[in-house]
Order: structure tokens, then sequence, then C-alpha cells
């Protein structure tokens, strides 16, 4: 027998929750301020036989001149929590390829981009730096979740129909060449953060330099 999928409605949800929403709002507390002023002159007799247009008219008023509800902006994880994130997943990387079997070229290529990856990823400036580039934080991400385990995954598949049907490219030519690229874009990526470092030194070399000069 079906089902329905909704579940029962809750005190702060659907029509009760819209109106008291309505109630709650800055809009509708302003028009309330208006309304009890027009509410005061009708007392003090200023209002006259038209009391009740004046209260509505100040309600009116104060709802219109109220600031518009603001919905709080979305939060997302910033650039130095993904870091963490690509950080341990790096670990589940290498766990995976300490058990794949490379041929030796290959395996001397991956050895230098893990070495590479690993010092771009440890706790400490660098982090520090690679927060301030969320471009670069990309760059790793998608290394660790994407490029260096297809590369390494392609290549075990395609050996093992190599094996079955000999003759083809070898496979291992293919990874080592992805593996010289990877490399490289990672190598970039590490030269770009030195030359950000090395020009906040000579930034802060000039800035003691004019200090002296004007002090």
């Amino acid at each position: 027998m079906a089902t329905s999928r909704s579940g029962p409605r809750t005190p702060g949800g659907g029509l009760a929750g819209r109106a008291l929403a309505c109630l709650e709002s800055r809009k509708n507390l302003a028009g309330c301020t208006g309304g009890l002023a027009g509410l005061a002159l009708t007392f003090t007799g200023l209002a006259g036989a038209y009391w009740p247009v004046v209260v509505a008219g100040l309600y009116a008023a104060g709802a219109l001149i109220a600031s518009p509800e603001r919905l709080p902006a979305p939060e997302f994880p910033d650039a130095s929590s993904r870091l963490d994130a690509v950080r341990e997943d790096f670990g589940t990387l290498r766990e995976y390829l300490d058990a794949v079997e490379l041929p030796p070229a290959a395996s001397g290529r991956l050895t230098e981009l893990l070495e590479l990856l690993d010092g771009l990823l440890a706790p400490g400036w660098m982090s520090r730096a690679l927060a301030a580039d969320p471009g670069g934080v990309h760059l790793l991400s998608r290394a660790v979740h994407q490029d260096v385990p297809e590369a390494v995954d392609t290549f075990v598949r395609t050996r093992w129909w190599t094996r079955i049907a000999p003759g083809a490219e070898p496979p291992e030519r293919q990874l080592e060449q992805q593996l010289a690229l990877l490399h490289r874009e990672a190598a970039a990526l590490a030269a770009g953060l030195r030359e950000t470092e090395a020009r906040r030194q000579r930034s802060h070399t000039r800035h003691l330099e004019d200090r002296g000069r004007n002090g």
C-alpha cells in the first residue's frame, strides 16, 4: 500500500510558519508602530471621524519605509578547509598507489610527483600560501582526486589488454608522459607560490628602507 511521502506538519512550517514570519517581519512591526501612532492621534481627538483612514495610512507608511528582510548569505567552505580535505584524501591515494606495481621508470616519475604534492600539501606556511590561492587548491584537488588515480588505473587496465593482445604501444610510455605533465603542472604551482613569497619579502625590504629614510 502506498504511503504519503510528506511527513506531519510541524508547528513552524506551512501556513502557520509563514503567518508567524509575516507577523515578525520588519515591515509588519514598523506598520504596527505607525498604526499605534494613529490610534494615539485618535484617542487625543486629532484624527477625528477619519481615524480608520489615519490608522491604516500610518500602518501602510510604516510598512513601506521599513527596510526589507535580508536573507543571510550562504556560507561555503573556505580554501583552508578544502585543503585539509585534499590532504586527507592524498593519504588515501598513497595507500592505493603503494599497492599498485608499476615499471621502474614510471614508478620513479610517480615518486617525484608524490613528493612534490606532499610538499605542497604539508601543513605550514605553504598551506597558508595555498589558502590564498583558490586556483592552486583546485589544481591539487584535481590531481589527487582525478588526474593521478585515473592515470594509474588506466595504465593498469591497458596493460592487462596489452598482455593478451601484444603489439600495441607499451602503456607505460603514456603513463610516464602523463606523470611528467602532472609534475610540470605542480612544479609551476610551487614556483608561483615561491615567487609570491619572494615579492612579499622584497616589498617588506622596501617598506623598511622607506621607513628608515623617513624616520
